[in-house]
């Protein structure tokens, strides 16, 4: 059956048709509205627009629709206004051409990085563009961004060192940002005033806070110049600004273009996108006891243009029953499919009249001018008695252009001015370098190891250590080593990501110093790596070949042992049991990582597995834990037919004598064993195909109960003659003992 709503149908025979034509199987937990909305979000998820609004239209019938769950609408129309334009380059006017970045600039706003700020991912922004909530996700790596994070004090003491003016002009810029969040507009105005008299050429951002306090004052033609000719207009943060001041201007159509082109620009630009939802909330769903007069106007004026909501603020609302307010978005969304499948048909497109094609370039782009120009899908417009042409003219292309605020020459004049702007900005940009005279390693220095920051990682509260040096410190205590805030959740998360600036400060300004810090870490991990020399000991319990072994990682010093495991790639580190007067047995077996759990609060439970087994040749220490160098033991082959005939027999026997064990073991201790160590390994056809010989016998020797000593001398054998006598003696003992 299909699930396309029918308009035409009566409420009692959608409501039907819905949850489905036998309501007898549905049961009665089903609920309707989110059904219906999660037809709606699946269509939008398959670009079927019209259908979408149909079905936002219909989900009214049965409860509220909040602007948040327009998200995926949203997305829907964003991919088709971008397939009817330039893409976001052409938009923004600016090239991505990566050899422009520079590694001073902030990579959201392009503007100098005063007062940055790490994120987790370990890409530095500037704190104004986190204050303001300008991104969702890193411009560079697309990881989720909180604006929980602190100034980087290490960046913000080299940036004031190395460009004082530049530090002292981004920290005004703060004071007017500030004014505004406290309300102290006319401040804002004046404060930004003389800064942009004072320096017309790097003014972009602090027109952008004057734009804000403009609206706010309800100013709005001052606001809109700032947005439309400083010099970063071409930016999403300008574009979204613009659309603000027109949004409460009343001129919610225009508004709504605009809102999209900053979406086409910088589709994470989260404060656009809840605009956009808002906007098509009251646009489907106006409130039922104060239906938007302006809205209803508007599907009743064939003007091209939405009129202002001042206009129409007064005029009063006929009432209507809750069926007739219900019933409305049907017929509203109805009109909307039927124009829509009309207009197709005809091939029909609108333009707004009265545009200069100077105006419209400048918009979209000198090489878009004309599919600027183009609507979003083929959406006509719609007469007087047909109620659902709002949404389709509120979406359309042609409505994108901005308001024309001055005649054309103050246009071109300050276009003019934006341009110069721009092409200085961008000269000093290209000029900005470390002073040579200021340069000083020590200022990269990490405070704990005091050598130069090698994986430099930026914790949350802004201070900056060694990768190594911060994860030994917080094997101890999961607090800063600076300042001691918390850093519980950052130590849960466990990504230490190098904080990406100053990794590239360091290798492009201090090449020399670098490769010997390099050089050393290096040395450092081959050293590690050796399997034979040096090698960790974690003095625990007894271990055995193929024979799984869980461990529960929580002191400091095995902490940092297990880390290096993983970090130098070995993956593996060797397990003997406790000696009072040598601090560890003679002989033990190696272990290999297969997994680790790392759990919030630095704990570790790690899945290893028997190795290699090895005898103790001297002992060491590293950092708190226990080394050893070691030699590899293995089983000696036996050769003689004659002898290997007689020891596959004796395997045989003891294989059998363990199976008939196992079976007549008590059900509680027969479930232990497997929970533990899995099932008994399956007899093997070649006794030596390992230099530790059949699985079996290390399978039983860590489930047999008997004493870890007499455990170890079975390990340290190498005959396999031997342990298979040793094995059958136990099991003979063990299974004379009565089984009550």
């Amino acid at each position: 059956m299909s699930l396309q709503p029918q308009v035409e149908d009566a409420p009692e025979e959608r409501s039907a048709f819905f949850i489905g034509a036998d309501s007898d199987h549905i049961s009665e937990e089903v609920d309707p509205h989110q059904l219906i909305l999660q037809k709606a979000n699946a269509l939008a998820s398959e670009n079927c627009l019209k259908e979408v609004i149909d079905w936002f239209s219909v989900a009214m019938r049965y409860g509220p629709v909040r602007p948040e769950q327009l998200s995926t609408f949203v997305d829907c129309i964003l991919r088709n206004f971008k397939s009817k334009t330039a893409g976001p380059d052409a938009l923004s006017g600016r090239s991505r051409d990566s050899s422009e970045a520079n590694v001073f600039d902030c990579p959201n706003c392009q503007s100098f990085l005063g007062e940055p700020v790490t994120v987790a991912c370990g890409h530095s922004y500037c704190k104004r563009c986190l204050q303001r909530r300008l991104l969702s996700k890193c411009k560079l790596c697309g990881e989720t961004v909180r604006d929980e994070e602190k100034v980087n004090v290490i960046l913000c003491g080299l940036l004031d060192k190395w460009f004082p003016d530049e530090l002292r002009e981004s920290k005004t810029l703060s004071e007017v940002d500030e004014l505004c969040r406290r309300k102290r507009y006319q401040e804002a105005v004046s404060l930004a005033s003389v800064i942009i008299q004072r320096d017309p050429d790097t003014t972009a951002l602090v027109r952008l806070s004057r734009a804000e306090a403009y609206m706010a004052l309800s100013q709005y033609r001052l606001a809109l110049e700032d947005t439309e000719f400083c010099p970063g207009s071409s930016s999403a943060e300008a574009v979204f600004r613009k659309a603000m001041v027109l949004h409460e201007m009343g001129k919610v159509d225009e508004s709504l273009q605009v809102f999209l082109q900053c979406l086409a620009m910088d589709e994470d630009f989260p404060s656009a996108k809840r605009q956009v939802e808002k906007i098509l909330c009251d646009l489907l769903f106006p409130a039922d006891e104060n239906v938007k007069v302006g809205l209803r106007e508007t599907t009743q004026n064939t003007s091209p243009r939405l009129r202002s909501k001042t206009l129409v603020a007064d005029a009063q609302a006929q009432p209507q029953s809750p069926v007739q307010r219900q019933d409305q978005h049907l017929v509203r969304a109805a009109s909307v499919h039927h124009h829509l499948d009309n207009q197709e048909k005809r091939g029909e497109s609108l333009e707004r009249p009265g545009l200069s094609r100077a105006h419209s370039l400048r918009m979209h782009g000198s090489n878009s001018g004309e599919e600027g120009l183009k609507r979003v899908w083929s959406a006509p417009q719609l007469g007087d008695q047909e109620k659902g042409s709002l949404l389709k003219r509120k979406l359309s292309v042609s409505d994108t252009e901005p308001c024309v605020v001055d005649s054309g020459s103050s246009k071109h004049k300050k276009q003019g001015v934006a341009k110069g702007s721009r092409q200085q900005a961008a000269k000093a940009k290209a000029a900005r370098g470390v002073p040579e005279d200021l340069l000083d390693p020590n200022d990269l220095e990490c405070s704990l190891c005091m050598r130069l920051f090698y994986e430099p990682v930026t914790t949350p509260c802004g201070h900056t250590f060694c990768k190594n040096c911060l994860e030994r410190c917080l094997d101890h205590t999961p607090q800063c080593p600076l300042c001691k805030e918390s850093l519980k959740e950052y130590l849960a998360c466990r990504k230490y990501m190098v904080t990406a600036v100053l990794e590239t400060l360091i290798k492009q300004y201090l090449k020399r110093e670098y490769a010997e810090r390099a050089k050393t870490h290096l040395e450092e991990t081959r050293e590690l790596s050796d399997l034979t020399k040096n090698v960790p000991i974690f003095v625990c319990t007894m271990a055995y070949p193929t024979v799984p072994c869980p461990l529960h990682v929580f002191e400091p010093r095995y902490r940092l042992m297990i880390r290096r495991c993983m970090d130098t790639g070995t993956r593996q580190f060797g397990m003997c049991i406790n000696d009072p007067q040598k601090g560890f047995v003679d002989y033990g077996c190696m272990l290999t990582i297969r997994s680790v759990h790392f759990l919030p609060d630095g704990r570790s439970v790690v899945d290893t597995i028997g190795g290699k087994r090895f005898r103790v040749l001297s002992r060491g220490m590293k950092d708190g834990y226990s080394t050893a160098d070691i030699e590899h033991l293995e089983d000696t082959r036996v050769e003689d037919s004659d002898e290997l005939e007689r020891l596959q027999q004796l395997h045989d026997a003891v294989y059998e004598q363990a199976r008939v064990w196992f079976q007549n073991l008590k059900i509680r201790f027969h479930n232990q064993i497997l929970q533990h160590f899995g099932p008994m390994p399956e007899r093997e056809d070649d006794i030596q195909a390992t230099p530790n010989g059949p699985a079996c016998c290390w399978w039983l020797l860590a489930v047999l109960p008997i004493d870890p000593r007499y455990q170890l001398s079975v390990l340290s054998m190498t005959s396999l003659k031997e342990r298979l006598v040793k094995i059958q003696h136990i099991l003979t003992y063990l299974q004379s003992i009565p089984n009550d």
